[in-house]
Protein backbone atom coordinates (compact mmCIF):
# COMPACT_ATOMS: atom_id res chain seq x y z
CA UNK A 1 0.00 0.00 0.00
CA UNK A 2 1.24 3.36 -0.68
CA UNK A 3 2.39 5.02 2.03
CA UNK A 4 1.02 9.09 1.34
CA UNK A 5 -2.19 7.04 0.60
CA UNK A 6 -2.28 5.76 4.50
CA UNK A 7 -1.24 8.95 5.69
CA UNK A 8 -3.95 10.47 3.99
CA UNK A 9 -6.61 8.27 4.53
CA UNK A 10 -6.00 8.41 8.48
CA UNK A 11 -5.96 12.24 8.17
CA UNK A 12 -9.14 11.78 7.13
CA UNK A 13 -10.13 9.91 9.86
CA UNK A 14 -8.93 11.97 12.04
CA UNK A 15 -11.00 15.12 10.44
CA UNK A 16 -13.97 12.83 10.63
CA UNK A 17 -13.75 11.65 14.61
CA UNK A 18 -12.89 15.65 15.30
CA UNK A 19 -16.34 16.99 13.56
CA UNK A 20 -18.22 14.10 15.32
CA UNK A 21 -17.19 14.15 18.32
CA UNK A 22 -17.96 17.84 18.47
CA UNK A 23 -20.98 17.41 17.55
CA UNK A 24 -21.80 14.50 20.23
CA UNK A 25 -19.62 16.99 22.96
CA UNK A 26 -16.87 14.43 23.31
CA UNK A 27 -14.44 17.16 23.65
CA UNK A 28 -12.11 14.43 25.13
CA UNK A 29 -12.00 13.14 22.33
CA UNK A 30 -12.45 15.98 20.04
CA UNK A 31 -8.87 17.40 22.16
CA UNK A 32 -7.41 13.67 21.29
CA UNK A 33 -7.57 14.51 16.98
CA UNK A 34 -4.63 17.49 17.84
CA UNK A 35 -1.33 17.61 18.28
CA UNK A 36 -1.71 20.85 19.01
CA UNK A 37 -5.15 22.45 19.42
CA UNK A 38 -5.70 25.84 18.07
CA UNK A 39 -8.93 27.06 16.18
CA UNK A 40 -8.49 30.48 14.22
CA UNK A 41 -12.41 31.52 12.94
CA UNK A 42 -11.63 34.01 10.46
CA UNK A 43 -14.93 35.34 10.21
CA UNK A 44 -14.72 36.90 13.58
CA UNK A 45 -11.00 37.24 13.94
CA UNK A 46 -10.56 35.19 17.18
CA UNK A 47 -7.45 32.27 17.76
CA UNK A 48 -8.07 29.95 20.65
CA UNK A 49 -4.56 28.52 21.20
CA UNK A 50 -4.09 25.35 23.24
CA UNK A 51 -6.04 23.27 25.46
CA UNK A 52 -7.14 25.68 28.01
CA UNK A 53 -8.25 27.98 25.72
CA UNK A 54 -9.86 25.84 23.12
CA UNK A 55 -11.86 24.33 26.14
CA UNK A 56 -13.17 27.68 27.29
CA UNK A 57 -14.07 28.30 23.57
CA UNK A 58 -16.08 24.95 23.14
CA UNK A 59 -18.18 25.39 26.38
CA UNK A 60 -18.64 29.22 25.27
CA UNK A 61 -19.91 28.66 21.76
CA UNK A 62 -21.88 25.26 23.28
CA UNK A 63 -23.73 27.86 26.00
CA UNK A 64 -24.46 30.06 23.49
CA UNK A 65 -25.92 27.49 21.02
CA UNK A 66 -26.31 24.01 22.77
CA UNK A 67 -27.09 22.31 19.66
CA UNK A 68 -24.50 23.01 17.46
CA UNK A 69 -23.65 20.26 14.92
CA UNK A 70 -22.33 20.29 11.85
CA UNK A 71 -22.71 18.30 8.31
CA UNK A 72 -20.41 17.60 6.09
CA UNK A 73 -20.80 18.14 2.66
CA UNK A 74 -16.92 17.53 1.13
CA UNK A 75 -13.66 16.71 2.19
CA UNK A 76 -10.44 17.28 0.38
CA UNK A 77 -7.30 15.97 0.65
CA UNK A 78 -4.20 17.76 0.32
CA UNK A 79 -1.38 17.10 1.08
CA UNK A 80 -0.97 18.32 4.94
CA UNK A 81 -4.14 19.86 4.68
CA UNK A 82 -7.65 17.98 4.68
CA UNK A 83 -10.11 20.79 3.41
CA UNK A 84 -13.78 20.45 4.81
CA UNK A 85 -16.94 21.93 3.30
CA UNK A 86 -19.79 21.91 5.94
CA UNK A 87 -22.99 23.68 7.18
CA UNK A 88 -22.84 24.70 10.69
CA UNK A 89 -26.24 24.50 13.03
CA UNK A 90 -27.55 25.96 16.05
CA UNK A 91 -29.89 27.83 17.46
CA UNK A 92 -29.27 30.67 20.15
CA UNK A 93 -30.21 29.46 23.79
CA UNK A 94 -27.75 30.91 25.90
CA UNK A 95 -25.80 34.30 26.19
CA UNK A 96 -23.55 35.57 23.22
CA UNK A 97 -21.23 37.85 24.46
CA UNK A 98 -23.98 39.18 27.11
CA UNK A 99 -26.58 39.27 25.04
CA UNK A 100 -30.46 37.50 25.80
CA UNK A 101 -30.85 34.03 23.69
CA UNK A 102 -33.32 34.76 20.61
CA UNK A 103 -34.00 31.20 20.34
CA UNK A 104 -34.04 31.37 16.38
CA UNK A 105 -31.55 28.87 15.00
CA UNK A 106 -29.32 29.83 12.10
CA UNK A 107 -27.73 27.57 9.03
CA UNK A 108 -24.46 28.96 7.54
CA UNK A 109 -21.80 27.20 5.12
CA UNK A 110 -17.99 27.15 5.73
CA UNK A 111 -14.90 25.77 5.31
CA UNK A 112 -12.52 24.73 7.28
CA UNK A 113 -8.72 24.04 6.58
CA UNK A 114 -7.17 21.43 9.02
CA UNK A 115 -3.55 21.77 8.70
CA UNK A 116 -1.78 18.27 10.13
CA UNK A 117 1.80 17.75 11.68
CA UNK A 118 1.79 13.44 11.01
CA UNK A 119 -1.83 12.08 11.64
CA UNK A 120 -2.73 14.70 14.16
CA UNK A 121 -4.35 18.29 13.88
CA UNK A 122 -2.14 21.65 14.47
CA UNK A 123 -4.66 24.33 13.52
CA UNK A 124 -8.58 24.62 12.01
CA UNK A 125 -8.95 27.50 10.77
CA UNK A 126 -12.37 28.30 9.91
CA UNK A 127 -13.53 30.51 6.61
CA UNK A 128 -16.93 31.92 7.11
CA UNK A 129 -19.35 35.02 6.87
CA UNK A 130 -20.43 35.66 10.68
CA UNK A 131 -23.07 38.68 9.52
CA UNK A 132 -24.91 34.94 8.21
CA UNK A 133 -24.80 34.01 11.63
CA UNK A 134 -25.88 37.16 13.49
CA UNK A 135 -28.44 38.02 11.03
CA UNK A 136 -30.55 34.66 11.48
CA UNK A 137 -30.77 35.43 14.87
CA UNK A 138 -31.30 38.70 15.53
CA UNK A 139 -28.06 40.25 16.56
CA UNK A 140 -25.86 43.15 14.66
CA UNK A 141 -22.46 41.91 13.90
CA UNK A 142 -19.96 42.87 16.47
Amino acid sequence: MDESFDLEARREAVVREHMASENEHRFEDTLATFAHPRYELIGTGQVYDGAEEVRAYWSASRTAFPDQRNEIRAIHLAGPTVVVEFELFGTHAGSLDGSEPSGLSFQCPMVALFAFEGDRIVRERVYFDAGTIYRQIGEETP
